[in-house]
């Protein structure tokens, strides 16, 4: 099977870090697939991962195809037949409500002190970055770039509990390079005070990793709702939002240790920061020229009185 590692792996961080999911090898092969075999496809990521667990009629049913679509669709992603695409997926929805203590493996070498740790969590967290990138289309790299690059739109960014550094690290940027940038803080009872404003107009730039976070979920479905448009940045198994976000931006975040890495999501935060940077630079330099002029007159001011 095609880029897929063993089931009987799931758990293990480092076959955590190399295991491709379903949905990255949709991504990776949708430009080989026929427009029947489209069908399928989207349906799938748009339900993912429970559409692709039912049987496979009432899948066919669903998308609205022969069976024989069906097991060409997934032949194409590299799998052998029905049961196996079936396992990836399960071994797929253990890995998402893997908690800090299940993921905890003492044969990661940090406790028997074998090799060298700091080498091992290094190489992961590369192999992350480089496979994220790997399997990233650039058609949803470059149309969230187009999104946030957009100044009529109003960008609004939301992260989990840790992935809020995240979404921080991302605003300072964003609003430094462009105008009505807003970061949805505070208790999840005031964030509507953010969606209110929400339209067609606005887009979310919303980041979301396993142990997917309720609130955060529902937040971007209201949005939704209210016809922003969505860029999700998520982990390999993909978040709910996932079935309402326009762009996906999936980034590979299993290591060797019971907490997950946002390396490989900064690594695409950075990215898309970089872009919309030289992709905009003549209107970018005016407005950092501008803004290093205001920051001067508040240099040794002081804290007030």
């Amino acid at each position: 099977m095609t880029g897929q590692a063993s089931p009987d792996a799931a758990g293990d961080p480092a076959a955590d870090a190399d295991r491709t999911s379903v949905a990255e090898l949709i991504h990776r092969f949708q430009d080989q697939l026929t427009p029947t075999e489209l069908k399928p496809a989207r349906l799938l990521l748009a339900n993912y991962p429970v559409v692709g667990l039912e049987p496979l009629a009432r899948f066919a049913e669903r998308a609205q195809v022969s069976h024989p679509s069906i097991l060409r669709f997934i032949a194409k992603l590299g799998f052998g037949g029905y049961a196996e695409f079936q396992a990836a997926l399960r071994a797929e929805l253990e890995a998402r409500l893997e908690s800090p203590l299940t993921k905890h493996h003492e044969e990661t070498g940090a406790d028997t002190g074998s090799g060298d740790f700091l080498d091992q969590f290094a190489a992961t967290t590369c192999n992350n970055i480089r496979q994220s990138v790997a399997a990233l289309p650039r058609s949803e790299f470059d149309g969230a770039v187009g999104l946030l690059g957009d100044m009529r739109n109003t960008l609004y960014l939301l992260g989990g509990r840790f992935t809020d550094p995240v979404a921080t690290y991302a605003y300072m940027h964003l609003r430094a390079l462009r105008p009505r940038v807003h970061h949805i803080s505070g208790p999840p009872m005031s964030w509507s005070e953010y969606v209110v404003d929400m339209d067609r107009r606005s887009v979310l730039l919303v980041f979301d990793i396993r142990r997917y976070q309720e609130e955060v979920i529902r937040l971007a479905r209201m949005a939704a709702e209210r016809e922003a448009r969505i860029i999700l940045v998520t982990d390999q198994w993909l978040s709910p939002i996932a079935s309402s976000a326009e762009h996906v931006l999936a980034a590979r975040v299993g290591v060797p240790s019971s907490w997950d890495s946002v390396a490989a999501p900064m690594t695409l935060v950075e990215a898309l920061i970089a872009a919309l940077n030289n992709r905009k630079w003549p209107r970018v330099k005016d407005r950092i020229r501008d803004l290093e002029r205001m920051r001067s007159h508040f240099e040794g001011a002081g804290t007030p009185e």
